[in-house]
């Protein structure tokens, strides 16, 4: 049995969803959605997990935050003290709340340019990766399931197809992988 990869067409964001359900709870593993914009409550649906963005976002913020409070203290404490609007340069915490400005900014900073990094290297979009889209027509107004028969023990590429066309699909095409 070859493997086969099955792209069902839907052309309304609630077909996909009602398309979704049918293959899961029929037991096919759905591969993966492709579609113009985000559709809302189909990561449940096909059984995507929740993403750890979040957590990463915090981490890069704080890493800003630390790096501002260094780069206040050595520039205005350690290395070049000067004495600018009467402003004490003797300690740390009493320079502080002049520089919450610019710390707050330094982590917002770090924070919004280490996500879009992030969010390019785990979605393999960064330039000069290979884009994986296999309908042009998904960044206009089609909506894609993919479905791998390797992937779906039990089912066959007729069984997925028969199942589909139960569904309102606009087409549906198979490719071998």
């Amino acid at each position: 049995m070859a493997n086969k990869v099955i792209y069902a067409v839907y052309e309304d964001p609630e077909q996909l969803k009602d398309g979704a359900r049918k293959l899961v709870s029929s037991g096919v593993r759905v591969k993966d959605v492709f579609s113009p914009f985000p559709v809302h409550g189909i990561d449940p649906i096909i059984g995507i997990k929740r993403t750890r963005l979040g957590i990463v976002s915090f981490m890069f913020g704080f890493f800003g935050m630390c790096l501002a409070v260094i780069g206040i203290w050595y520039f205005n404490i350690f290395d070049w003290p000067m004495n600018i609007g009467g402003k004490p340069s003797q300690a740390m915490y009493k320079n502080l709340p002049a520089f919450i400005p610019v710390i707050f900014e330094f982590t917002v900073l770090c924070a919004a340019h280490g996500m879009v990094i992030t969010y390019l290297i785990r979605n393999k979009t960064l330039p000069g990766m290979p884009a994986r889209n296999p309908d042009p027509r998904t960044t206009d107004d089609k909506f894609i399931i993919e479905v791998r028969t390797a992937e779906n023990h039990g089912h066959s590429a007729e069984a997925i197809s028969d199942l589909l066309r139960t569904t309102p699909v606009f087409e549906i095409n198979e490719r071998q992988y």
